[in-house]
Parts: structure tokens; sequence; C-alpha cells
């Protein structure tokens, strides 16, 4: 069984030759291909057996995480990982990027083109959080991303993050990066299912590192979990980068 889901659930992606402007940082993937799992979360069971209301992308995407190109990003790329996966949604559902897919370097060049950083920001250890995110996908998909701030506290957390979530993955069905200030772990959201006692956020962590996963060890292992709402940071507030895909014909 292990042959077959990873028949199905590995992806390979070509980082293309060069380009990166990254020197030695780029690591031995970028003339490579680097296979990646698909879709991480299938086959997790909901966390509620009769929710009010149930909201999950549509479309595939593959899953970066720490440390999945040979670079070892630990402590520092785990916003870097957030936009790759979900770079990789668009590429994948008709939003194609302007040359290879994006690797770290790829991203802190884009960054410093923008004259967002400073040329010191290429080779940085330098995080990067929802803001930056929305102008990379901007800028190598040319798709426009709605920020969204949340207030911390669980009843603006329940009403106003999960309510655009519901609303996002209805309209859009893209993945979102959420990102805070006291919780500043960069995580991507994949789903949002909601009941009567409140919300769960379908989260896709970047913080494994380690060999190649199983998605089923992925999600024992709680990388890609449901979690409630309330589970969240209280004293933190919370920033969605909502990649805005939605057609204009719709």
């Amino acid at each position: 069984s292990s042959f077959t889901e990873k028949a199905f659930t590995i992806q390979e992606i070509d980082w293309g030759g060069g380009g990166g402007g990254g020197g030695p940082e780029e690591g031995a993937t970028s003339q490579e291909k680097l296979s990646l799992l698909k879709n991480v979360h299938s086959g997790l069971p909901d966390p509620l057996p009769h929710p009010v209301k149930r909201s999950v992308i549509e479309g595939d995407y593959l899953y970066f995480h720490y440390g999945c190109d040979g670079q070892d990003d630990r402590g520092w790329g785990c916003g870097y990982r957030t936009v790759q996966t979900l770079s990789s949604w668009l590429r994948m559902n008709g939003f194609p990027a302007r040359g290879p897919a994006p690797t770290l370097p790829r991203i802190q060049q884009a960054l410093v083109s923008m004259q967002d950083k400073p040329d010191s920001f290429r080779g940085s250890r330098d995080w990067i959080g929802t803001f930056e995110a929305s102008l990379v996908l901007d800028f190598i998909h040319d798709v426009p991303c709605k920020l969204v701030h949340v207030r911390g506290g669980a009843a603006e957390l329940e009403r106003v993050a999960a309510e655009e979530l519901h609303r996002h993955f209805h309209v859009h069905g893209s993945p979102v990066m959420m990102g805070g200030d006291r919780d500043n772990s960069s995580k991507g959201i994949v789903g949002v299912c909601t009941g009567a006692g409140g919300s769960h956020l379908l989260v896709v962590d970047p913080h494994y590192y380690g060999g190649p996963p199983e998605r089923a060890e992925l999600q024992r292992r709680g990388w890609v979990a449901w979690r409630r709402v309330s589970s969240l940071d209280q004293d933190s507030f919370y920033n969605l980068c909502m990649p805005q895909t939605a057609r204009k014909s719709t």
C-alpha cells in the first residue's frame, strides 16, 4: 500500500537550472527534479461528525517543508516553505509562474527586485511573513492576495478568521498562509470546519524536518491536522494571506 500511496501522491517539480541568484546557498537541487508529496491532507477524517459548515480547498498542491530541497532552513524558513506550497497550487491550477518554481534564493531575489528588501537580504536567514508572501505571489504568478488582520482573542479568532476562510475557500478555493506576532510560526490553511462548539482549521505545517515523509506519517504526527481555533495563541494577532484566484467569469 505504501508503493500505491506514493505513486499517487508524489510529484516531481523542476527547479530549472541557474537563475536563482543564490550561489552555493541554492543547494544541489537547483538543476534537479525534487519529489514532493501532493495533497497531504487527503484521507484525514473530519474533526466534527455533524459540522454546520465545512470548506476546503479545490485542486492539487505540493507539500514543502524544512529542508525538502536540501537547504537546512530550520528556525527561519517556514514562511518561504508556505509560499512554495501556495505557489505550487497556483502552478497546478492554471496560474503559471514566471520562470521555474520559486526556490528560497529566488524568493529573496524577488523581494530585492521589488525593492521591498535591501541587497543584504539575499543569502540571509531573515524570515518572511504574510505581507512578503503576497508580494512574491503577485510578482511570480500575477495573482493579487487579500491580507486579513485578525486581532487576538477567542471571539475575534472564531468569528473573523473562520468566516473569512469559509468565504475564501468557497469563492477562490486556494490555500491560505497564516502567521502572527506572538505565534509567528507560518502555516498553510487548506480547510475550515465549523460546528456548535467552534471551528477547526486544517493546518499544513511546514516545520517537518527529516527524510521524505509518508502522508500517513505526517497526519499521525500532527504535521497535517485539524486544529481547534481555540488552540491558537489567544494573545497573538494573526494575518491571513489569501490568493484571489476566482476567475473573472464567475
